[in-house]
């Protein structure tokens, strides 16, 4: 049964950065990481912004002022350097920015939630969510916030430590702040892949990523026991992520991990070869698209630091 155009088409929830873009506030700087998270530097002030229904999780951490940053509908909670909130896919506030405050924020992308969750905690994504934070106190982000406002993004170097520090920093979110999500309707099926089948999928991509075949749509169907739309269809639902963007993930971080322990100079060719690419050229693109180092750089940049 061929699957309609549209099945895997979702409404497109707002990004926070669209909202802050459409107020006041000034982008400072802003960097993609890999696993498609981002980070954002903001400046605001005299300014009523109104965050609603985002389709991303978001950390925020104030970097300067924020005293004269406020709910609206609670006065008496103020920000402060070093502060951070959390806001979860789906929230909504409205704020009043009366002084003027810099801020960092970290946008999580779906394929990183994903990751956190199955890796972390061994459960389903979308059944995992991050409890709501407004002015909270944690050491570790506040140092984390103030380390990454002083590095260089530009710098091919500082920017891979900027990814480096985000990529832990999230692990410590999900770990300190993730809860279960809330059924809106408890007598709504969720679809998406039973704990069971997601488990042995997820494992056998894990145990196949240097053979193309086993990993094809038809193979990773035969393995769930669904047909091919289904199957696309329910990964999705419980991911938040296409069958593809996963497997391309899952070879990117086993061809970074090889290249880390060797500490050398890589043989793409056989790096390629290991981790399921069609070539060293495939390698080399897509490792530089999700890096922004191509792997003889990234060896070097660690052999550099190692000395």
């Amino acid at each position: 049964m061929p699957a309609p155009a549209n099945a895997l088409t979702a409404p497109v929830s707002p990004h926070l950065s669209d909202v802050l873009a459409q107020s006041r506030a000034q982008l400072r700087r802003k960097a993609g990481l890999s696993q498609e998270l981002s980070l954002a530097i903001w400046a605001n002030q005299n300014d009523e912004v109104h965050y609603q229904q985002q389709g991303h999780h978001t950390l925020s951490v104030y970097l300067a002022g924020g005293h004269g940053s406020q709910l609206r509908d609670n006065a008496a909670a103020r920000g402060e350097a070093g502060r951070f909130c959390v806001f979860p896919a789906g929230h909504e506030s409205r704020w009043l920015v009366r002084e003027p405050v810099q801020f960092l924020h970290l946008y999580v992308s779906d394929i990183a939630w994903a990751d956190r969750v199955v890796r972390l905690l061994d459960a389903e994504p979308r059944s995992i969510t991050l409890t709501p934070h407004i002015y909270a106190h944690n050491p570790v982000y506040a140092h984390w916030a103030q380390k990454l406002w002083q590095l260089d993004w530009s710098c091919t170097h500082e920017a891979w430590r900027a990814d480096w520090l985000s990529q832990s920093v999230l692990d410590q979110l999900v770990l300190q702040s993730a809860a279960p999500q809330q059924r809106q309707k408890l007598d709504k099926p969720l679809g998406g892949l039973s704990s069971l089948v997601r488990r042995r999928v997820l494992d056998y991509v894990d145990a196949h990523l240097p053979d193309s075949k086993a990993l094809s749509l038809p193979a990773l169907a035969q393995v769930a026991a669904l047909s091919e739309y289904h199957f696309a269809r329910m990964f999705h639902q419980s991911m938040g992520c296409t069958v593809h963007d996963w497997v391309m993930q899952r070879r990117l971080q086993s061809a970074h991990q090889r290249l880390l322990a060797r500490g050398r100079r890589p043989g793409l060719e056989q790096l390629a070869l290991e981790t399921g690419f069609s070539s060293a050229s495939h390698l080399l693109r897509c490792f530089r698209r999700q890096f922004g180092l191509t792997p003889a750089q990234l060896a070097q940049r660690w052999r550099d630091a190692a000395v």
